[in-house]
């Protein structure tokens, strides 16, 4: 030991092991007995594996827009970590490092979330133990870790419900709240790459950790140096409940009571294309749409739930490859819809069919949520569900960086459109603020009322939550979960391509529709990746640039107006302050506008730019304007790019 921490030593005087990786090696090597680790640190010294050894130790994890997340399996994967292998052909052991998601992170989380969540059970006094939900997806390492936090739970007096097998997120965050948990986790890389996982973290409202629950959760988890713990007595520790497919009906039910206009699967042959992509969808939105009368088909070879994600180069419904096979199978079928969801469910993307030409058409994300914006809002005025007496108490909430056109589209309507930092913890939080503001006389079993019970009390009291979503792919239609719900979203999206085919019409005419009316709107999402711990540093460096220099024009077009949200003084429409965020935003006098950030969860600094047309003007006459001044924007910005990298 001591003559490979010597060697270690050496290496960083030499400039080749950063002084954190080292100090972080020597946190992990104390801190644990597993013999892998030494063994694995020190086949990577042995292979002069610096890079490799750098990109594993040279931060620990910290909560960002999704938790826990890190590779969890190398880049270089040494024997002490193969060992045997595992199933799908992983190794036996997962990634050994302070910035990767391994046994010893996963342990110290949930440990750390454990003690940070007791202090609320013990302030009510009542004795009882605090209750936990674990879900986890279809990835390499992620019924392990679920069973080892359930494990760790139990030991340390908590009760535990643990999903029987792979789930998806928007049920993990339905069932603490359906089970009155006080914490939850999921165990999920969401869309990331296969060598990925994740530790996605809950508190007992259903949403993600937010300030300031998440500062002081880390807080707890990095006063943890070591793995081991004590377990309590016997008779003190929690006991486990397993959530099988009766929970799952549970989830459907509750998901059933969103339908708007139930009678449409009836009246229209609309089929349906379903891909899981190899991940937890097929759990719930399969029962849930053949139980309504939706024609729905899966494709088989993605019906496996595999961590290799076999059939695709990427399990991500926002990669147009990673439909490919769904569409084929529907031009065999004449189906005239693919839905598609990641790996944990809480993401969807879509292919509609053109009546045009026959083809299926992919959709972005903003264009989907567009789609479902448009439908709830005109829908529910419509029904009469809202009016002119409740109007007033109603919201579309979106992440500021999702297209201005589900603003428009809201306003139109007279609903109030809310923007919110990204991550959908921030549009749960709005969520919770909408249901703490009915009386806590008529909230007290809030939980258990119907969708058209809670709908009532929000129209009367507070503010009801007409649709929300972010521009990666996420929707959200109810308040029953607190967390992107791809679950929803297949729903909500299945019922409004029914409902247009009994109108003679597809999806995509209805879009074209909306642009004719509000204009043609066009978004693009640029990321530039930049891995490991010199990567880490470019970001960061970049991102402080545009703080320090905001660019005062970019494409020959003058910026201006500047929201910097990184000092945290800014406030959102409903007059809360934003929290600070490393995010700027600038508009430019001809229209257009962009804004960039730092991933939460991968190692990418991120651009959005935005660009639309003036209302009444045909899309195909607007389209090739619009995407050429965004084209001519995205260049400008990466020239800038190259001059600020400098």
């Amino acid at each position: 030991m001591n003559e490979l921490i010597s060697i270690l030593e050496q290496a960083v005087t030499e400039g080749k092991l950063l002084p954190a990786s080292l100090e972080n090696i020597r946190l992990l090597m104390s801190g644990t007995k597993d013999p892998v680790v030494p063994a694995a640190i020190g086949e990577l010294v042995e292979k002069s594996e610096w890079t490799e050894l750098n990109n594993r130790f040279y931060k620990t994890l910290a909560f960002g827009t999704g938790g826990l997340r890190g590779r969890t399996i190398g880049t270089v994967i040494v024997p002490a970590e193969q060992g045997k292998g595992g199933v799908n052909g992983r190794p036996e052991f997962p990634c050994v490092g302070t910035a990767c998601m391994n046994f010893f992170n996963v342990g110290r989380a949930m440990r750390g979330l454990i003690t940070y969540v007791r202090r609320f059970v013990e302030a009510e006094g009542s004795g009882r133990k605090p209750l936990l939900v674990i879900g986890h997806d279809t990835r390499h390492f992620s019924r392990d870790f679920a069973e080892y936090c359930s494990r760790i739970a139990l030991d340390l007096g908590c009760d535990c419900a643990l999903f029987d097998g792979p789930c998806s997120v928007p049920e993990v965050s339905f069932a603490i709240r359906e089970l009155r948990a006080d914490t939850g986790v999921m165990i999920t890389a969401s869309h990331n790459p296969a060598h990925d996982n994740g530790f996605k973290a809950y508190f007992n409202d259903g949403a993600q950790l937010i300030a300031p629950h998440d500062k002081a959760v880390i807080a707890e988890v990095n006063k943890l140096t070591g793995d081991s713990y004590e377990a309590l007595p016997a008779e003190q520790q929690g006991s486990l409940r397993v959530l099988d497919s009766s929970f799952d009906s549970v989830y459907i039910e509750r998901l059933k009571g969103i339908v708007l206009r139930p009678d449409v699967f009836g009246k229209a042959s609309a089929k349906v294309v379903y891909t899981n992509l190899h991940g937890t969808g097929k759990r719930c939105i399969v029962p849930m749409l053949k139980s309504i009368g939706c024609q729905v088909s899966t494709v088989a070879a993605q019906d496996v739930q595999d961590g290799r994600f076999p059939t695709v180069a990427s399990p991500n419904p926002e990669n147009a490859p990673a439909l490919d096979m769904a569409i084929a199978q529907a031009d065999a079928e004449q189906a005239d819809l693919v839905i598609a969801t990641d790996p944990d469910c809480d993401r969807m993307g879509i292919a509609v069919r053109d009546t045009a030409t026959g083809k299926m058409q992919l959709l972005t994300g903003n264009q989907t949520g567009c789609l479902l914006a448009w439908y709830r809002c005109m829908s529910m005025i419509e029904l009469g569900l809202i009016n002119e007496s409740n109007i007033a108490h109603t919201v579309l909430v979106k992440t500021f960086v999702t297209s201005p056109l589900q603003d428009a589209i809201a306003s139109s309507y007279g609903i109030a459109p809310v923007n919110v930092l990204t991550g959908f913890k921030y549009i749960a939080a709005k969520l919770g603020k909408y249901e703490k503001a009915i009386p806590e006389e008529l909230r007290r079993d809030y939980r258990s009322l119907s969708e058209a019970e809670t709908r009532a009390l929000r129209l009367q009291y507070s503010k009801y939550f007409v649709f929300g979503g972010e521009e990666s792919y996420g929707y959200l239609a109810q308040d029953f979960v607190r967390d992107k719900d791809a679950n929803a979203a297949a729903l909500c999206l299945a019922e409004m391509n029914a409902y247009l085919a009994t109108r003679g019409i597809g999806l995509l005419e209805c879009l074209n529709n909306i642009y004719k009316q509000f204009g043609y709107y066009k978004e693009l999402g640029k990321s530039l990746v930049m891995e490991g711990a010199d990567g880490a540093a470019k970001i960061a460096a970049l991102t402080q640039s545009y703080i320090a220099n905001p660019p005062a024009e970019m494409d020959g077009s003058k910026v201006v107006n500047v929201r910097d949200f990184s000092a945290g003084t800014l406030v959102d429409a409903e007059g809360d302050p934003i929290p600070a965020e490393k995010m700027l935003f600038f508009d430019l006098a001809d229209g257009r506008s962009f804004a960039v950030r730092p991933s939460g969860t991968e190692p990418k600094i991120k651009y959005y730019l935005f660009a639309h047309g003036e209302p009444g003007v045909d899309p195909a006459e607007a389209r090739p304007l619009v995407e050429a001044g965004i084209d001519a924007l995205w260049k400008a910005i990466e020239a800038d790019v190259a001059v600020r990298s400098c």
